[in-house]
């Protein structure tokens, strides 16, 4: 079992990086297409592909720092390298949003001729790698937070160009040249919905703001219901990253022994890691109650000594 778990994040993360080089392809494919065929749908896709590089790099790096010990300097380890990483590359992701709305405002006053031929076919390209990255990734989504987003980054991918092809058919059919700038606007609406969730959970993360799956006023009861724990205070939840949940609290129990207070702590972190997928818990154990026994605890700074006081110590 040890040998599998070893190597388990290895193989998810061979898999991510092949999705990102044929990622790459489809980039590169689009991009070509789009400029060679004059289609800002299928130039907008591209920006849409390139917000999916992104999400598969992350969640490749997320897997990668998972394997990274701690160190004295990074007592957690390396994990918000990546959240910060993902924050840069969402206002990226709007500023390309924003360059494509100018662009297909511009063209939506004079619809520029587009080789839809060519649009449909690169599209057509594109569609098929990411229906070929999201089967790939298929097994590994279910045990992966990181690999589940990537998933399906890729199969918003494959809507948008779902989306191409239809513009494409609707121009070789009719000759509205006007449908390119539209698809392109819709495309862009979807990368902002992609953009948008990146850096809402980036944010909340780096603000250490209680993860979304996890219901702190539920996991209280439950914490309290545990036999031999009194009472539960000075409540503490937070992400390190995005799939790796954190907590601490002080548990009030009677004054007993030393050894029934570690089976008593047991059971709580057994509760924590089972039912609300908190791995990492720093648990204060206590007989009497300290301070406002609050369930939550305004963090205060120390009071710095005064200079002229330092000295004279």
């Amino acid at each position: 079992m040890a040998g599998q778990a070893h190597h388990h994040p290895r193989q998810v993360g061979s898999k991510l990086k092949f999705g990102i080089l044929l990622t790459g392809f489809i980039l590169v494919v689009e991009v070509i297409g789009g400029f060679l065929s004059n289609s800002l749908a299928l130039l907008s896709d591209a920006g849409h592909v390139f917000a999916d590089i992104i999400a598969l790099a992350l969640s490749w790096y997320g897997v990668r720092q998972a394997e990274r010990p701690a160190s004295r300097h990074m007592t957690f380890g390396y994990h918000r390298v990546g959240v910060i990483i993902a924050l840069v590359n969402a206002i990226a992701i709007f500023a390309i949003v924003g360059v494509i709305f100018y662009e297909a405002y511009r063209r939506w006053q004079q619809p520029p001729e587009v080789n839809s031929s060519l649009m449909l076919a690169a599209a057509l390209v594109g569609l098929g790698v990411n229906i070929f990255i999201a089967f790939w990734l298929r097994e590994e989504r279910q045990r992966n937070l990181n690999v589940r987003s990537a998933f399906w980054h890729v199969l918003g991918d494959a809507l948008a160009s779902i989306g191409v092809i239809i513009g494409a058919a609707i121009i070789m059919l009719t000759g509205w040249f006007v449908v390119d700038p539209f698809i392109s606007v819709l495309i862009g609406l979807i990368i902002i919905l992609a953009a948008w969730s990146i850096l809402k959970e980036g944010l909340k993360v780096l603000l250490e703001a209680a993860p979304y799956q996890v219901d702190v006023s539920r996991m209280v009861d439950a914490l309290r219901k545990i036999r031999g724990v009194k009472n539960v205070h000075d409540v503490h939840v937070w992400s390190i990253s995005p799939e790796l949940h954190a907590m601490s609290c002080h548990v009030l129990i009677a004054d007993q022994m030393m050894s029934q207070a570690s089976e008593i702590r047991q059971e709580v972190e057994e509760v924590l890691r089972r039912e609300f997928d908190i791995a990492h818990s720093a648990l204060q154990m206590e007989c009497q109650k300290c301070g406002k026994n609050d369930l939550f605890c305004s963090l205060v700074p120390t009071p710095q000594k005064d200079e002229h006081e330092s000295h004279q110590d």
